[in-house]
């Protein structure tokens, strides 16, 4: 079921609000531009067409758009772990296809003091399933993904002995529903209408005859 953004969604990323319009902008340019970018190249390619567009980045954005943060382990935990807290339905599609994925890497690159507790849980992640399953947690099932997640996905009831784990996903949730919903597609699942013209009616009837004036008076 996917999270609808009720409380802060910069609570526990340490996204302040003064910033979260820019870094959502970004977020927005890369689910458009680089989904499926995959070598220097194409990030280039997709760096030039934001600008062809007519977006402007300052030159420390375009430079942090064409680096990686994470390896193709951790990106591809990154990947699962995201579709599976913002799955696809029958409104739209999961955080993968949202570009939530290259979000989340342009943020560890922005701002590296959320680079420890993101790389340390999805670490944590991998020695949890290990102990378990004797698998890497991308590697080993949805079911075996689930039940780790059960464990540290609620702070008010998980033991102490998943503290670490409980911080991260706290973390990496609230990145999860922040990308997003300020994707296009998140924000057409809200709905977002954005600012849309309406035309003007008048006032209601039964407050004109409250007040006791007619647009003919």
């Amino acid at each position: 079921m996917k999270r609808k953004p009720g409380a802060d969604p910069q609570k526990n990323s340490g996204i302040s609000r003064r910033d979260s319009i820019k870094y959502i902008a970004l977020g927005t340019l890369a689910s458009t531009y680089l989904v499926g970018c995959t070598t220097p190249e194409e990030v280039e390619e997709a760096v030039h067409a934001i600008h062809r567009d007519g977006h402007q980045l300052s030159d420390r954005d375009i430079e942090l758009l064409r680096q990686k943060f994470f390896t193709d382990e951790e990106r591809e935990t990154v990947r699962q772990l995201a579709n599976l807290i913002i799955p696809s339905d029958d409104r739209s599609g999961n955080a993968e296809e949202a570009g939530v994925v290259e979000f989340i890497e342009f943020m560890m690159l922005d701002k590296p003091e959320n680079q420890t507790k993101i790389r340390g849980g999805l670490k944590w992640l991998e020695l949890e399933s290990m102990k378990r399953y004797q698998q890497q947690f991308y590697k080993t099932s949805v079911t075996n993904q689930k039940a780790i997640l059960d464990d540290i996905a609620y702070p008010d009831t998980a033991g102490p002995e998943f503290s670490q784990g409980v911080s991260f996903f706290n973390a990496f949730r609230d990145f999860v529903a922040t990308g997003f919903w300020s994707s296009k597609m998140g924000m057409a699942d809200l709905p977002y209408q954005g600012n849309v013209a309406n035309a003007w009616q008048g006032a209601p009837q039964s407050w004109l005859d409250r007040l006791g004036v007619s647009y003919n008076s």
